[in-house]
């Protein structure tokens, strides 16, 4: 039975590793460090949200045997509407990973600079960061080699590592556990922290997430009776993806002071009040958040692009293979300079911001259509919940697109 189940482990924990990068860790921290442990109900509830539509889509893929993308493609009539849908899913999960790759990369790179120190070298006058090269080299050889088992035990692995890595520390900082237990089931709602807590329910609700499993899905399971397999390894995989985020905010609440932005002042901060050990954990734990971002933020935008033109979704195939080599690149690039594009960050957001709301609805219409999931379409139970999640997000939707012209 645990042979079996461990076989059948798959797109899960790569779902998990999607949505913990080192923005998840950042948003983690602040929330730690400013208000405690009173807003992990906030986290217990995207939880919720992010399992209920991952099944979704995970079903989606099992079932249909088709990307979110390409059923978005074929089940949408009107012209005018599909080609608006199109360019906004492009727009958002293509040109938006592209903008935030270099933060995935960078993200990785910190938690090893923590240990290792900064290093760089001079070419034609550039000073060039080294651990970005080493992150987006280990990240092209996992792609590149374009086989589905491999990339799955590498970033499994690496998902394993971090989960280790983050509860180590969060176990190290002595927590108080009436505390954490009154944090997630009583929500609280103190002063400014409205906006972390949109925050941690946006970063752990994320729609790349929905094109990636649905994608990944169909290329694990080709048969309906893996439905069962599907749904633990989806359910297991963000409960755990949820726990990471849980302890990276229970750690970062036993930091006494309020002057840390990231996980890198986190670590720092930890050394003196829990020893040299909480420092290396917390910095493996983000350079694997970041490693295991850095490759699945590019394979879902291939994924995408490859759903939304009709192109051969195949890890191999040449087409596919641009998609990801221009976002990992870009991400490179971008790390190891320092360079940011401010205007096209903001454009992924409010493509984002769009997207998120739309696509909620759009999985939930799909998920009701018996000609794409025969009898296994949503139930009654299922549609509520569903309807619940789709105004969340578009409440999320709109405060990310009002972040953008600081409206909020």
């Amino acid at each position: 039975m645990m042979k079996s189940f461990f076989k059948n482990i798959g797109p899960g924990p790569l779902v998990a590793a999607a949505f913990i990068g080192p923005g998840t860790v950042t948003v983690c921290t602040l929330a730690g460090v400013n208000f405690g442990y009173a807003l992990l109900w906030a986290m217990l509830l995207s939880v919720v949200a992010t399992i209920v539509l991952q099944e979704m889509a995970a079903r989606l893929g099992v079932v249909a045997q088709k990307g979110l993308a390409e059923v978005i493609r074929e089940e949408i009539g009107n012209p005018i509407l599909k080609r608006f849908a199109m360019f906004l899913i492009i727009s958002a999960i293509v040109v938006g990973n592209a903008a935030y790759e270099a933060g995935n990369i960078s993200g990785g790179a910190i938690g090893m600079e923590t240990i290792f120190g900064n290093s760089s070298f001079n070419i034609g006058g550039f000073n060039l960061k080294m651990m970005p090269l080493i992150i987006g080299t280990v990240a092209f050889i996992f792609l590149y080699i374009g086989n589905y088992k491999v990339l799955e035990r590498f970033l499994v692995s690496l998902v394993i590592l971090m989960s280790f890595a983050f509860l180590v520390t969060a176990i190290i900082t002595k927590p108080n556990l009436l505390g954490i237990a009154k944090g997630l089931f009583i929500p609280q709602f103190p002063e400014k922290g409205i906006l972390t807590i949109i925050g941690l329910i946006g970063t752990t609700v994320v729609p790349y997430n929905l094109f990636l499993h649905a994608s990944l899905a169909k290329t694990k399971w080709k048969s309906k009776e893996d439905l069962g397999f599907a749904r633990k390894d989806t359910i297991i995989a963000v409960i755990l993806g949820g726990v990471v985020s849980m302890c990276i905010i229970i750690s970062a609440s036993a930091v006494p002071f309020q002057d840390i932005s990231n996980a890198s002042d986190l670590a720092k901060g930890l050394e003196p009040l829990f020893g040299v050990n909480a420092k290396y954990f917390l910095s493996i734990g983000l350079f694997a958040a970041g490693v295991t971002s850095a490759i699945t933020a590019p394979l879902a935008a291939a994924f995408v692009a490859s759903g939304c033109l009709g192109w051969d979704s195949n890890l191999k195939s040449s087409r596919f293979r641009v998609v990801w080599m221009f976002i990992l690149g870009l991400g490179v690039l971008s790390s190891t300079i320092g360079l940011k594009s401010i205007e096209i960050i903001k454009f992924a957001q409010v493509a984002n911001g769009l997207l998120l709301p739309i696509i909620a609805y759009f999985l939930l219409w799909v998920m009701n259509k018996s000609s794409v999931l025969g009898d296994y379409k949503n139930s009654m139970i299922q549609n509520i919940i569903g309807v619940i999640i789709v105004l969340i997000t578009i409440f999320l939707g709109g405060k990310g697109v009002l972040s953008v012209f600081n409206l909020i």
